[in-house]
C-alpha cells in the first residue's frame, strides 16, 4: 500500500516512536507504505508474526520489518528491524497512517432512496441511492445505509453503523451501535423449518427475529436466520467472516470469531471468546463452551467443553484427533505388514502340515 496524497513519508525513527517499538538499524530511512514480506519493495514496511513465514526474511525487499523480541534477524544480510511485543498491532497502526482517509457520506437521503413516512431516520444518517426503508424502521445517528440496501418493517439500526451496498435486514430485526455489515449480508431470513406431513414438506412459520449487539462485524454474503420463535442472538463484539450461515435461534457469545464457510445449525449455543475456523459445521441443539477452539473443517456432533480444542470429522479433542489421523496415515504400511505376516503364517502352516 502506497501513501495517500495527503500523507508524507515518515522515517524509521518516527515509525518506532509511533508504535512504541525498539529500532535496530538506520533511523533516517524513509518509509512510504506498507506491504507483506513477499510483496514489499524498498521504502515499505512489512511484519512477521507467524513463524511459518520466517524464511521470507531472507529475501524480503522491505526497508523495515517489524519483529517480536527474540525473533532472529536473517543471517548473512542486514535489514532494519523494529522490535515490538505485538508486531501485528504495530503494523496495523502504520497501515492506518498510510491508508487513504476513510470515506465520508453526506447526511440525508439520496433522491432515489425510498423512505417510508413513518420511518425514523436520524438527520445525521446517510441513506444512499436506491435504498428502501420500510414503515416503522429506526436508523440511528451517523449510520450509513449503502446503495440498494433494504430495511424491513419495524427493524432498528443503531448509531454509527455501516451497511455496505445490498444488505438486507428483514422485518423486526435489531442492530446495535457500530455494527458493520458487508455487501450481500442477509439478517432475518426465514429459518430452514419444515415438517413432513401427508407426503410433502409443510413450512413451519418463522415468527422470531434477529438481535445483533454492538460492535459486531459480519462479512460479505453471510446469513443470519430469524428465530423460529424468540431470537437469534449475535452478542457484542462478535466477528463473522464471509460466507457463513447462522441458523435460527442460535446464540453466539461475546467476542467470538467465526471464519469463512462455517455453518452453525439451529439452536446451537456458542459461548464467549470461541474461535470457529473455516468450514466448520455443527449439528443442532449443542453447546460450545467459552474459549473453545473448533479447528478447520471439523464436524461438531456433540457439546464442546469450555476451553477445549477439537478437530476432525467427527470432531475429537485435538491430541486424540492427531493420534487418530497419525494412525490413519500409517494404515497402508500397517496393512502391508499384516499381509506379509499372513503370508509367513500361511507358509509356516504348510510346512507344519507337510
Amino acid at each position: 500500500m502506497m501513501p495517500h496524497a495527503d500523507h508524507r513519508p515518515m522515517t524509521a525513527r518516527e515509525a518506532a516512536d509511533l508504535v512504541g517499538g525498539k529500532l535496530e538499524g538506520d533511523p533516517s530511512i524513509l518509509l512510504s507504505g506498507v506491504a507483506g514480506l513477499r510483496e514489499a519493495e524498498a521504502g515499505q514496511v512489512a511484519y512477521l508474526e507467524d513463524p511459518r513465514y520466517a524464511p521470507l526474511l531472507a529475501t524480503t525487499r522491505a526497508s523495515l520489518v517489524i519483529l517480536a523480541p527474540g525473533v532472529p534477524s536473517p543471517k548473512g544480510r542486514s535489514i532494519n528491524v523494529l522490535r515490538t511485543e505485538r508486531p501485528g498491532a504495530a503494523f496495523s497502526r502504520l497501515v492506518e497512517v498510510f491508508a487513504p482517509p476513510p470515506l465520508r457520506f453526506a447526511p440525508g437521503a439520496h433522491p432515489s432512496a425510498l423512505v417510508a413516512s413513518s420511518a425514523k431516520v436520524h438527520p445525521s444518517a446517510s441513506i444512499q441511492a436506491h435504498a428502501v426503508i420500510e414503515d416503522g424502521v429506526e436508523v440511528g445517528e451517523r449510520t450509513v445505509v449503502g446503495a440498494g440496501c433494504y430495511l424491513g418493517r419495524e427493524s432498528r439500526v443503531g448509531n454509527d453503523g455501516l451497511l455496505y451496498p445490498r444488505v438486507t435486514i428483514r422485518e423486526r430485526c435489531r442492530l446495535g451501535d457500530r455494527v458493520i455489515l458487508h455487501s450481500g449480508v442477509v439478517i432475518g431470513a426465514d429459518g430452514f423449518g419444515y415438517e413432513f406431513a401427508e407426503g410433502r414438506y409443510v413450512k413451519v412459520p418463522q415468527v422470531g427475529f434477529v438481535q445483533v449487539d454492538d460492535d459486531v462485524e459480519i462479512g460479505a454474503n453471510s446469513t443470519v436466520d430469524r428465530g423460529r420463535f424468540g431470537r437469534t442472538w449475535i452478542q457484542r463484539g462478535v466477528k463473522i467472516d464471509n460466507l457463513v450461515q447462522i441458523a435460527h435461534n442460535v446464540v453466539i457469545g461475546e467476542n467470538t470469531a467465526i471464519a469463512a464457510q462455517a455453518g452453525i445449525s439451529g439452536s446451537v449455543q456458542i459461548g464467549r471468546m470461541v474461535r470457529v475456523a473455516g468450514q466448520v459445521g455443527t449439528v443442532g441443539h449443542i453447546t460450545i463452551g467459552d474459549g473453545a477452539t473448533l479447528m478447520a473443517q471439523s464436524g461438531i456432533h456433540r457439546d464442546v467443553a469450555k476451553g477445549a480444542t477439537v478437530f476432525g470429522y467427527p470432531a475429537q479433542e485435538q491430541s486424540e484427533a492427531m493420534r487418530t489421523y497419525g494412525a490413519l496415515r500409517r494404515l497402508p504400511q500397517m496393512i502391508e505388514r499384516v499381509r506379509k505376516l499372513e503370508k509367513q503364517v500361511a507358509e509356516a502352516l504348510k510346512r507344519l502340515a507337510s
